[in-house]
């Protein structure tokens, strides 16, 4: 167009037409303002309005002109759609600029948004950010790993093999005898008796044995179930709860697969409350058997793996009755099937059939209808019946060694958390891949930009790939304490470890439900493991224990800390306490502190380790004060706890945030590599502002922090965000999955 009035009206046509669609009321519009601009000939509006005609739209060739000629106009001192106007025709007359601004406004074209599209085409910091490689991806593999990381090799090896690709049949048969056959293999490279003695074939060291859980769950999640239903609950109760006769007489065809079993505890009625089982084990002194029997329907066994196809063998948890006597729920050893897999007298078994998940675990159910066991196949370590026929017992009080019995089995609470946590680092490694090379939007005209680039899907993935971080360093410390410990630590690592199971698989099961969310329609298809990986963990939070129910264990387990710490003060004791206490929180409460915003405080260690200290011991004490009061008003302490319920779970919350806090500042100030340290010093650093951020309300109400030094923090998480961006696929590199495990289209590296 030739017409410099007519081409005035190019950038507002352009918009217009941009999206292919003129509506009747933009039309309205722009016929009565072209009408009433008396500096046009009847002619030029003439050829305006055909310009406009709903019925015969612009080509797209005619818009490609258009535009073209805009862009030839367009500087970078133009600030407004009425500038790059004026550039093709300067239109002085009077206020025709207000009346181009409100033909904008009735148009709905925001001015500054709109002109973004005729800006000139150059590459924004947002578009240009991208994967950077800034450690050494080894090292932090190597940190990962620790004194592990040979048998970790040697399973990531293992689990490549062909023999190891993912079965994708939906019959749960063919699946469950696939997983069995992977579960033969890992038997055959001794694998599942790593943590037997080595008298009885094993290799007699528990943190590899963990480290091998951890490492299967990269591969498949029901072969991780199946191979520590086998060698983890059922191997390990007869060596946890056995004694000589037991280990010689099961253990190495346990730990070879020869002998295949199930540890049967859960019942339909009960399942974590074990102390209310109700199926029997009746001593009989004249032929010296004990009687296993299912009093009712609702006593049968439940949700047993191993149960439904190949199990041989159970260990039973019953009631010991003598002579009509209860003494309190014992484990027994119990036949299921004969050697050609027959179930044998007595003994009825149902099939679970198909789950959420773990579909190739043959779950099932067990009644056992008076079934006869010889008197050696009770697992006598704690307790046992005498040649008389007498219950005896090293430890009288019946509570304190049913809390002994289980707290030997302690060790499946931290088996599940790492395998739950190794499906949260598939989730993020597959999430992340697929963000960085995913790309949507950018800047108008120029490239598509990858969606890790946008600070809200980094706000999405990064916290939780820091906290996965810090959840790895926390496990690791879990189960060096539970390697070490001492007798007198006994109900307290059994506390950590109920607590650091439900921190961890809730854990899981927020990050894979971001991670599915975060891949779009990509992330709903089986063949990027995301869902499977979500279904298959989402029983992660209740067996192994209920995590409610856990959560509250630790939670009476920090109040009885609590209780003794005041137990063993005088009353100047008491006094000190109180104004030691009294003294921190005035000096961390004053109003510079309160309200200090820079970043080198934010960012040093020191406030994050006071502020999770804070928290812990200023909750802990209220729990304490609410309880003491609800006891002393004549509550009965059982509804008190009921009633103080949620502030359990806000004690065991706060009690392991600050663990898992001090595990990571200590890693962080044991890595030499300054690299590698700079990198796990971030991600730090965002584990622990996105927790004070999470629970800003707290810290808020109790006057620990003002808003200013809130907002500050939420500012800084999406900095430091910002920050890993580049980092992000190297993190996820540093997990070292193998790519046969991963598995997922949209998690392949593209070099």
């Amino acid at each position: 167009m030739d017409n410099p009035k007519i081409n005035f009206f190019l950038p507002l046509l352009y918009l217009a037409w941009s999206d292919d669609l003129l509506t009747q009321k933009e039309f309205t519009v722009l016929q009565a303002f072209i009408h009433t601009q008396n500096w046009l000939s009847e002619a030029e509006k003439i050829d305006l309005l055909s310009k406009i005609d709903i019925a015969s739209p612009p080509s797209r060739m005619e818009l490609s002109q258009w535009k073209s000629a805009i862009d030839q106009k367009v500087l970078r001192e133009h600030k407004s759609i009425f500038d790059i106007s004026s550039a093709f025709y300067k239109n002085d007359s009077g206020d025709f600029e207000l009346q181009f601004l409100k033909l904008e406004n009735d148009l709905g074209i925001l001015g500054a948004e709109a002109f973004g599209i005729f800006r000139p085409k150059t590459d924004t910091f947002t578009s240009k950010y991208q994967t950077e490689v800034r450690f050494d991806v080894q090292k932090l593999t190597a940190i990962l790993d620790g004194q592990q990381a040979p048998i970790i090799n040697k399973v990531k090896a293992i689990i490549s093999r062909q023999e190891f690709q993912y079965e994708t049949s939906t019959d749960i048969d063919v699946y469950r005898g696939k997983v069995y056959d992977w579960c033969k293999i890992l038997a055959d490279e001794n694998l599942g008796n790593m943590a037997y003695p080595k008298k009885y074939g094993g290799g007699e060291n528990i943190a590899d044995y963990f480290a091998v859980m951890e490492t299967l769950s990269y591969h498949d999640l029901s072969l991780v179930i199946k191979f520590g239903v086998q060698f983890g609950l059922w191997g390990m109760s007869i060596f946890s709860l056995g004694t000589e006769k037991h280990y010689a007489k099961y253990l190495k065809d346990v730990g070879s697969l020869q002998l295949p079993g199930c540890f049967a505890m859960t019942e339909t009625h009960h399942g974590s409350n074990v102390k209310g089982l109700e199926t029997t084990a009746t001593y009989n002194h004249s032929n010296q058997t004990f009687t296993i029997h299912t009093p009712n329907p609702d006593a049968q066994k439940e949700y047993i793996g191993n149960a439904a196809m190949h199990g041989q063998m159970a260990t039973v948890f019953a009631k010991l009755i003598i002579d009509g006597t209860d003494y309190g729920v014992n484990a027994f050893i119990v036949p299921l099937r004969d050697e050609n897999m027959k179930t044998l007298r007595g003994i009825t078994i149902g099939d679970c059939g198909q789950k959420t998940g773990l579909n190739g675990v043959d779950n099932g159910t067990i009644r056992f209808d008076n079934v006869s066991i010889p008197k050696e196949n009770m697992l006598d370590r704690f307790a046992s019946v005498n040649d008389n026929g007498e219950f005896e017992s090293l430890i009288p009080s019946d509570n304190r060694r049913f809390f002994t019995m289980l707290g030997t089995l302690v060790g499946g609470r931290i088996g599940i958390p790492r395998s739950a946590l190794a499906a949260a680092k598939s989730g993020l490694t597959i999430a992340i891949r697929y963000a960085d090379q995913r790309r949507q939007f950018g800047p108008e005209g120029g490239s598509e930009v990858p969606i890790l680039n946008y600070r809200m899907h980094q706000r999405r993935l990064l916290p939780l790939l820091a906290k996965s971080f810090a959840v790895h360093f926390g496990l690791q410390y879990l189960t060096q304490r539970y390697i070490n410990k001492k007798d007198n630590e006994a109900q307290e690592i059994e506390a950590l470890a109920a607590g650091m199971k439900s921190y961890a698989t809730w854990h899981v099961r927020d990050t894979l439900q971001e991670c599915r969310e975060a891949c779009g329609g990509k992330g709903y298809l089986s063949e990027n493991r995301i869902g499977s990986l979500k279904n298959d963990t989402e029983i992660y939070t209740t067996f192994e224990g209920d995590n409610t129910v856990l959560m509250q264990l630790v939670a009476k387990n920090r109040l009885s800390e609590f209780r003794k710490q005041f137990g063993e003060m005088n009353a100047l004791g008491i006094i000190n306490y109180v104004f030691e206490s009294a003294k921190t929180s005035i000096s961390e409460k004053n109003p510079i502190a309160t309200r200090r915003t820079d970043e080198i405080h934010l960012l040093s260690s020191e406030f994050h380790h006071e502020a999770f200290v804070y928290r812990e011991k200023t909750i802990l004490a209220s729990a304490a004060k609410r309880l003491k009061s609800l006891i002393d008003s004549g509550l009965d302490s059982y509804d008190s706890f009921n009633v103080a319920q949620h502030q359990m779970l806000d004690v065991a919350q706060a009690y392991l945030e600050r663990v898992v806090l001090e595990q990571f500042q200590l890693e962080v100030k044991n890595t030499d590599d300054l690299q590698c340290k700079a990198v796990l010093e971030k991600l730090h650093n965002l584990y622990a502002l996105t927790q004070i951020e999470k629970n800003k309300g707290w810290f808020l109400e109790d006057g620990y922090m003002e808003a200013p030094k809130t907002k500050a923090i939420r500012k800084l998480v999406s900095q430091l965000c910002w920050d890993l961006r580049p980092d992000a696929v190297a993190l996820t590199d540093a997990f070292a999955i193998p790519e046969s495990c991963l598995a997922a289209p949209i998690a392949v590296r593209q070099l």
